[in-house]
């Protein structure tokens, strides 16, 4: 009898759990037509909708209890959520972006500003002063300050090369000038050779080497490696979710609705779990993104004092001033050193007096002071750049915070994934290999995105040429990387063959292109190599075809 009773008590409590948890019919119709709101506010038929709770068992990603939720319901509202991520992470993207081409409009129109100020300056200046010397050589001084925005642009030149070879042609032309008597050409030839120990336009050329050199590849690194971080952001944006993760998506975000408890918001630690889940690829950007940052804000301390990038880039034409005042200068001494050099060449008696109607005075100019526009500009650049250096770790908060109506606590009525009730997981560490026991979204960790891997490399590349621009080099982005697989073909070929750094590339495997500023076309950023590299493709065919022929042959006991 005991056992007995103790059944119906049994059978009583099974009986009240059910009832508890299904509910009454009035509360079950009350969810349903909340759902049925929610639903047709979205642009779906309300036809999908039922009008109280059914069974769940034709679910295939919410709990399959009592649900207010057809099957073609819970597909709409997968898709749906889906969308609603993908545009969210877009709308954090497109606003990094925006932060990062501010950034690099203003500084990048900064640095050119100052350049064609120069030019300016220079062709204002230089006629009155030179008078002939500047008027008969106005283009070589054009194509340097072209050849010098081509280069800050991001095109495949030599700097040090490039001013080699204007003063090498300004020489000639100038010598010419100044003394119309030495006019044989194996003559000129003999001066060029003669050039580098006579030193006919004094220090000026080798400051402006040294200096330029520092100058613009700091300045250009910097504006490019905006542009770089602000090409990973739109290319990453484009990585689409994976199943996995649309599915985890919409037990986080729609299947309270189904559960018929559609005010229930998602957990704090729920929800960023399906996020870190989600974008487990993206965090693993985070080092070699705040490796990038640390370096473009390390960068600019090369922008300021007599040889920064300011001073430098804004007076060019202080120191080709000091190049023909010296030139004038020196003539006689450098007339006897070259005569010394080269012999005594035919003397025109009358050639010197139309070269003293030519001559005109000398130019003192003196360099602009700063006006304080980049210190502001760059102020705003470094302090942007902290503020975004977390923020591919810290994109699944926001999102939660911002996007998901999360909960502002973890407690019994917020949505666990499967009931209103707390969320007892532990919340997962960033990046892919931490998501291998992530309780909320299936991630293959030996299989990380490639798309996302390359970019990787890009920030990795970027890094290396800013670390080498901080001490004066222009590191070459084929040669940047740690193993050689940055942008571009990285034929591996040695220096011996390949002659010149700027001609290790030719017109099909360059890279620069890849990183130059915004506005720089493929054929200006073009400069192609006499030299080229042999291609030992057949010599590897050969050995391939060896070693298969070897492991297949008859092995004789």
């Amino acid at each position: 009898m005991e056992l007995r009773t103790r059944g119906w008590w049994l059978l009583c409590a099974a009986a009240a759990l059910v009832v508890c948890a299904r509910g009454d019919p009035a509360s079950k119709s009350r969810s349903c037509s909340e759902v049925r709101q929610i639903y047709g506010a979205k642009g779906f038929s309300l036809s999908d909708v039922p009008q109280a709770e059914i069974s769940g068992e034709h679910l295939r990603i919410c709990p399959q209890g009592y649900t207010c939720c057809t099957s073609e319901m819970e597909e709409n509202l997968a898709n749906h959520s889906r969308m609603e991520l993908e545009t969210a992470l877009h709308d954090s993207s497109r606003a990094l972006q925006a932060t990062l081409a501010t950034q690099l409009h203003g500084i990048d129109d900064h640095f050119q500003r100052l350049l064609n100020d120069s030019e300016r300056t220079l062709q204002e200046a230089f006629p009155g002063a030179f008078g002939d010397l500047y008027t008969q050589n106005t283009r070589a001084f054009r194509d340097l300050y072209a050849e010098l925005r081509l280069y800050y642009r991001g095109a495949n030149l030599h700097l040090e090369e490039t001013l080699a070879e204007f003063w090498a042609r300004l020489l000639e032309r100038l010598f010419k000038q100044l003394h119309p008597q030495l006019l044989p050409e194996d003559y000129l030839d003999c001066l060029g050779k003669q050039a580098e120990a006579l030193r006919p336009f004094g220090d000026a050329p080798r400051e402006l080497r040294l200096r330029a050199t520092r100058a613009f590849v700091a300045a250009r690194s910097f504006v490019q490696g905006l542009g770089v971080a602000s090409d990973v952001v739109r290319k990453v944006a484009q990585v689409p979710l994976a199943p996995e993760c649309s599915r985890a998506i919409m037990k986080l975000v729609y299947c309270a609705h189904c559960r018929g408890v559609p005010g229930a918001r998602p957990c704090p630690d729920y929800c960023r779990n399906v996020l870190k889940g989600c974008l487990a690829n993206q965090a693993d950007l985070d080092a070699e993104w705040r490796n990038l940052l640390d370096s473009m804000v390390l960068i600019t301390d090369k922008f300021w004092g007599p040889s920064g990038a300011e001073s430098v880039i804004g007076g060019v034409h202080v120191w080709l001033a000091e190049a023909i005042n010296a030139l004038q200068d020196n003539k006689d001494t450098l007339t006897a050193k070259v005569i010394q050099a080269c012999g005594n060449p035919k003397v025109n008696p009358h050639g010197s007096g139309p070269e003293e109607k030519r001559r005109r005075g000398k130019l003192a100019l003196q360099e602009k002071p700063s006006t304080g526009t980049l210190e502001k500009l760059v102020s705003e650049a470094k302090a942007q750049l902290r503020d975004i250096q977390d923020f591919w770790i810290s994109l699944p908060g926001t999102l939660c915070s911002e996007k998901m109506a999360m909960s502002p606590a973890s407690d019994d009525r917020c949505w666990n994934g499967i009931s209103k009730g707390r969320y007892l997981p532990e919340v997962m560490g960033d990046g892919l290999a931490n998501q291998i026991n992530n309780p909320e979204v299936e991630v293959d960790i030996t299989k990380p995105d490639m798309t996302i891997r390359q970019q990787i490399m890009q920030l990795k590349i970027m890094t290396n040429r800013l670390r080498g621009a901080y001490g004066g080099n222009d590191v070459d982005f084929q040669d940047a990387s740690d193993d050689g697989s940055g942008s571009g073909s990285g034929g591996g070929c040695p220096d011996d063959t390949c002659g010149r750094r700027v001609s290790k590339k030719s017109s099909s495997s360059r890279t620069p292109l890849t990183h130059a500023l915004p506005g720089l076309s493929e054929q200006e950023g073009q400069k192609t190599s006499a030299a080229t590299c042999p291609e030992p493709h057949s010599f590897f065919l050969f050995f391939l075809v060896t070693l298969v022929l070897v492991a297949a042959r008859p092995r004789w006991r």
